[in-house]
């Protein structure tokens, strides 16, 4: 009965990450946001540059955020949940594209007359 209080349904805590791991995803984290947050704040590069250094750091911080903080990884058990992330990020991708390739041939159209 005593240990029935430890016990998560025969689930381990695997899937959790240990304080180290959390240390490690939030000083990444914040380095990836003052650098692009100090070359907008200061800018020594042109516009082009600085936005595509910004992209990028996003696109690492969010890679960051899902390994270090949501435990996603190449695993047997979080396969379900890569594949539920995919989906959504290709869903995610599609309307936001599509929407902004409608509102430019709406706006492209309407120019024209």
């Amino acid at each position: 009965m005593a240990n029935a209080a430890h016990s998560h349904n025969g689930h381990d805590d695997a899937g959790h990450g240990s304080v180290k791991s959390y240390v490690i995803g939030f000083v990444l984290s914040v380095i990836l946001t003052l650098i692009p947050f100090g070359l907008v704040m200061y800018p020594t590069l042109p516009k082009s540059i600085t936005l595509l250094i910004v992209l990028a750091f996003a696109i690492i911080q969010v890679l960051v955020h899902l390994v270090y903080f949501l435990h996603l990884d190449r695993s047997a058990a979080q396969r379900n949940n890569v594949i539920a992330f995919v989906f959504a990020a290709i869903v995610i991708v599609l309307l936001v594209g599509l929407s902004l390739w409608i509102m430019f041939s709406i706006h492209t159209f309407m120019m024209a007359k």
